[in-house]
């Protein structure tokens, strides 16, 4: 009689636990479960600001390219600009002080400041299918190796995740694996984790899985008959190119109600490296953007290029 080997497990925190023994865990596993970070109304609010939009999204939607539709898969919905449409997302998710408090020791020792990469909501129906594993740090395809980390992720529970309606699938450790040096392409062919090497983020509503962008990780199949909703929030260098383009998913107009905190992460601000030894990144006509929102410019009283110049 054969048994089946000890799933990999994932270290486990309360939002209220110290920041430096969750960081270390995340150092040495490459991700943490981190229980109570949002409380159950910040949760049901952002379910009730986000519902018209899952209720419109259409998972039949083709994207920009057919390998990012087959990625999602054919039962997924996506609301993607989440801090354009939800402003506790923005304000409650977007900027929750834990993050930042991570984002501080993992990100900005190698930027000036960092940036929102990518907020958006997936809600995975019945008979989704495993996602591919993968890294996310492959966005970037183009840096080169050996780099610094360049990506905190997560992935945050708006209903209970469990096995059978697909949570997180995580592959601990996986960011000290010698493939993580291969190109994205080399990565596809190398030897594939093995069972008992994934975790799964089984966790409660208003809990999050954080993970570095060199963890393999995936989201799993639902096998149940109830839709798993989640969203993948990561943050990213301020130098960077994100994956979504944060300027027009919330644009100007959106932005300046937000407080300045959520501005500056979704790159309305100056990545600013003088005082670093280095240049300058993002000026509108030579000024801070985030100041220009501050005067209520909103870049429209800004004289145009060609303004004055004879016709």
């Amino acid at each position: 009689m054969t048994t089946e080997p000890d799933r990999a497990t994932l270290r486990r925190y309360n939002a209220a636990d110290d920041i430096e023994h969750i960081h270390a865990a995340l150092v040495d596993d490459g991700a943490v479960i981190i229980e109570e970070l949002l409380r159950p109304e910040v949760v049901a609010r952002v379910n009730a600001e986000v519902e018209p939009w899952i209720a419109a999204a259409d998972p039949d939607e083709a994207l920009f390219d057919p390998i990012v539709s087959a990625f999602h898969g054919a039962q997924t919905k996506q609301v993607t600009g989440m801090a354009g449409i939800s402003r506790t997302f923005a304000t409650d998710v977007m900027c929750h002080p834990l993050l930042l408090a991570l984002c501080d020791r993992v990100l900005l020792p190698y930027c000036a400041r960092y940036q929102l990469n990518i907020g958006h909501l997936l809600q995975r129906g019945p008979g989704a299918e495993h996602q591919w594993l993968h890294r996310d740090e492959s966005v970037w395809s183009d840096l080169p190796w050996p780099h610094p980390e360049v990506q905190l992720a997560s992935v945050i529970a708006f209903v209970d995740f469990t096995a059978e309606n697909g949570a997180t699938r995580i592959v601990p450790g996986s960011h000290r694996w010698p493939d993580r040096t291969l190109t994205p392409a080399e990565q596809v062919t190398a030897t594939p984790p093995r069972p008992e090497q994934i975790a799964v983020a089984e966790m409660p509503a208003g809990a999050a899985v954080v993970y570095s962008g060199g963890v393999i990780h995936g989201g799993g199949a639902n096998s149940t008959s109830t839709p798993r909703r989640g969203a993948h929030l990561s943050y990213t260098l301020g130098w960077l190119r994100t994956e979504e383009n944060n300027y027009l998913s919330c644009p100007p107009a959106v932005a300046a109600t937000l407080p300045r905190a959520a501005q500056e992460l979704l790159g309305y601000a100056v990545h600013n490296s003088i005082e670093r030894g280095g240049g300058y990144l993002g000026t509108v006509r030579q000024h801070d953007p985030v100041e220009l929102l501050e005067r209520g410019d909103r870049f429209t009283d800004l004289p145009t290029p060609n303004e004055g110049l004879p016709r």
